[in-house]
């Protein structure tokens, strides 16, 4: 059979008008043309569909089966188009967005859960991932976006900052450089390091600019997470290097001494980062305004 859903549409308009004429103008289509759709439709099914009678229509067991089908697939039809309503306007899907540790840790959580808490059927694949890697992730086209440092070349990428987050060196009470208001990178790499644990993607930041000044790490003890780090230089077990909004979370409880590092990659911004503002889905825009960007003509 040949039926579509336009001739499921019209024999639904008959059998509940009770009436062809009726239905015909349901459907707001000639009474001729309706007959002969009706017609046709049981000519394919090879057998009738309608009885009928001086003073309308009824359906045979035949035709019963039909309007019942008919119905499911309508609302299915119904259903289809709603889903990819909500896809078309950001509503469901899946996000696929890269954020650094700064990011992940500190300013998504709290911006992040209100804006899907509005969106059920929206799932946001969240990974986290060095600033450099994000870049080549956005630019190869694995991420619509993601969050990085302003530190790093993201050419040809579109950079959008959204908040202030320096790196800071943390030491001991009575370290050498307690009392110093900055400091550079290549004077402490002599020192004892507490680390984040390995495959940290801050921590690769921090080890791979070491690196580039000809020098490695020596950690003491690697942590899990950024207090763990903040307690262990606060009892003296060597220093850190900490996103500034950490260090505010946790500098009063564990006593250590906060310094500002000179280098250009540790005064960063985190900044949202994609190729192309109309290239991004609905639903990453508002995301990214949600989260401090801006629309942009291009």
């Amino acid at each position: 059979m040949r039926m579509d859903l336009a001739d499921l549409r019209l024999f639904l308009a008959v059998v509940e008008a009770g009436s062809i004429t009726a239905g015909a103008a349901r459907a707001h289509l000639a009474l001729a043309s309706t007959s002969e759709r009706l017609r046709t439709m049981e000519a394919e099914a090879g057998i009738a569909l309608l009885t009928r009678h001086p003073r309308g229509v009824t359906t045979t067991e035949a035709g019963e089966a039909l309007a019942h089908h008919a119905r499911l697939m309508l609302r299915q039809q119904s259903l289809l188009r709603e889903e990819l309503q909500e896809f078309a306007s950001g509503a469901r899907g899946t996000l696929h967005l890269y954020a650094n540790t700064g990011a992940l840790t500190t300013f998504l959580p709290g911006r992040l859960a209100p804006w899907m808490a509005t969106r059920p059927r929206l799932h946001v694949d969240l990974k986290e991932r060095t600033s450099k890697e994000i870049v080549r992730a956005v630019r190869g086209g694995q991420a619509e976006a993601g969050i990085t440092s302003d530190a790093v070349d993201s050419a040809p990428l579109q950079l959008q900052p959204v908040a202030d987050d320096p790196l800071l060196l943390i030491v001991p009470p009575h370290h050498r450089l307690a009392a110093s208001p900055s400091t550079r990178f290549a004077e402490v790499l002599g020192e004892t390091f507490v680390a984040l644990a390995d495959g940290n993607a801050l921590q690769e930041h921090i080890e791979d600019n070491a690196r580039a000044l000809g020098r490695s790490l020596s950690p003491r003890i690697r942590m899990k997470t950024f207090e763990g780090v903040c307690e262990m230089v606060g009892h003296g077990i060597g220093i850190g290097i900490v996103p500034r909004s950490i260090c505010r979370q946790h500098r009063r409880r564990y006593g250590f001494h906060a310094i500002a590092l000179e280098d250009a990659w540790a005064r960063r911004q985190l900044s949202l980062c994609f190729i192309r503002w109309n290239g991004l889905s609905r639903s990453m825009q508002s995301l990214l305004l949600h989260l401090g960007g801006h629309a942009v003509d291009d």
